[in-house]
């Protein structure tokens, strides 16, 4: 199979889809790659050591996706990347597609098969592939928002360990998954007050069991919600619908009354955001403040540390890439159930019902739509 890497555009973004050791194996399977030039340059992962590898390198992303079947990336495609892609391509990276119709409908209109990593799923019902990029986001949300608290940055001025003498800062976690789970051991490592909120009491369970007296672990209502929320320094929304937006648990009303300076780093803003205020950000400007509380929403965290990310995101989709390559994308997808639940859209029908939902579009099941492929 013939297999495109092309150079992330989104503003910020140096991962990449394959690395030169995943392509490495491709090749080692028989496939051909073609990588865009300075694809990886940004990380350490120069043009050189793809050739060495085995891969074609391209000069521009025209030549890479009209040479290509199979499309492999990081991030969504931007406008100009949507425009290259026909039915005869399988597009295989993050979408998030039930927070942006304009892709939703470009897509679509494309006529592409789209498998998105975010919705792929593992036997115990896990997302495998959306797991590295969560613990990297849940790690980074700590560290962004104690940046943010620092008084230059707008924030109250608080150091979440603390001092001797001096109390800790007061963090709040929604949603103890992947995300909520890192950014917990972050703010315990640093010393900080540490609440998480969820509705999975068997995951408040696991945590209570693992920190102790550490932390407070409280069913999410929106009384608990509420409660912590107004004392907070930090405040990390971590929840998560698998392919569907994320729940408004933050009410613009609420942000009004939270601790002035204080920090809201919202994880979820790929899906939408959990806060009404959260918009998203770039690396380049990654806050705003509404109502004196400042808000972190960028849409490519993992973005800022981008060869840790994607040499762990290449640890969970190379054996997709593979799969996909070997059997082919029809194949793979009819083969695989938990493949198949990353298929968000193929012949410009939408194969995901969270996608549809947001959207207020029609839908069919992927085994229907696949026969058409």
């Amino acid at each position: 199979m013939e297999i495109g890497v092309p150079k992330e555009i989104k503003p910020q973004e140096n991962r990449v889809g394959l690395t030169p050791a995943s392509v490495a194996e491709l090749i080692h399977h028989g496939h051909r790659v073609l990588v865009q030039s300075q694809a990886g340059a940004a990380i350490g992962f120069h043009d050189l050591q793809y050739e060495a590898a085995g891969a074609l390198v391209v000069a521009d992303a025209d030549t890479l996706y009209g040479a290509s079947e199979l499309i492999v990336k990081v991030k969504e495609p931007q406008p100009e990347e949507r425009a290259r892609l026909t039915p005869q391509h399988c597009l295989f990276t993050y979408l998030h597609l039930a927070a942006d119709r304009a892709q939703t409908d470009e897509l679509l209109a494309s006529g592409a098969t789209c498998i998105a990593y975010e919705t792929v799923t593992d036997a115990q019902g896990r997302l495998p592939l959306l797991a590295p990029m969560s613990e990297v986001a849940g790690r980074m949300a700590i560290q962004a928002g104690a940046h943010c608290l620092e008084t230059p940055q707008g924030g109250r001025g608080v150091l979440l360990g603390g001092v001797p003498g001096v109390a800790p800062g007061k963090v709040l976690i929604l949603g103890a998954g992947v995300v909520g789970s890192q950014a917990l051991a972050m703010a315990v490592g640093l010393g900080a007050e540490v609440s998480v909120l969820d509705t999975q009491v068997d995951a408040l369970r696991r945590l209570d069991a693992q920190y102790g007296n550490r932390v407070q672990t409280l069913y999410s209502t929106r009384d608990s919600l509420e409660e912590r929320l107004l004392t907070a320094d930090l405040v990390i929304g971590s929840v998560l619908i698998p392919g569907a937006a994320a729940p408004k648990l933050i009410s613009a009303d609420m942000v009004k009354r939270m601790l002035p300076g204080s920090v809201i780093v919202d994880v979820a803003i790929d899906q939408g955001g959990c806060a009404e205020t959260s918009r998203p950000t770039t690396h380049a400007k990654p806050t705003f403040i509404v109502d004196n509380v400042v808000h972190y929403c960028v849409s490519n965290m993992p973005g800022a540390v981008a060869r840790t990310s994607t040499l762990a995101l290449n640890n969970a989709t190379l054996p997709f890439v593979i799969a996909l390559a070997d059997q082919g994308c029809r194949q793979a997808l009819q083969n695989d159930a938990h493949l198949r639940r990353g298929l968000n859209l193929a012949v410009g029908t939408l194969t995901h019902s969270g996608v549809a939902d947001a959207h207020g579009l029609p839908w069919q099941a992927a085994e229907e739509v696949l026969q058409q492929i």
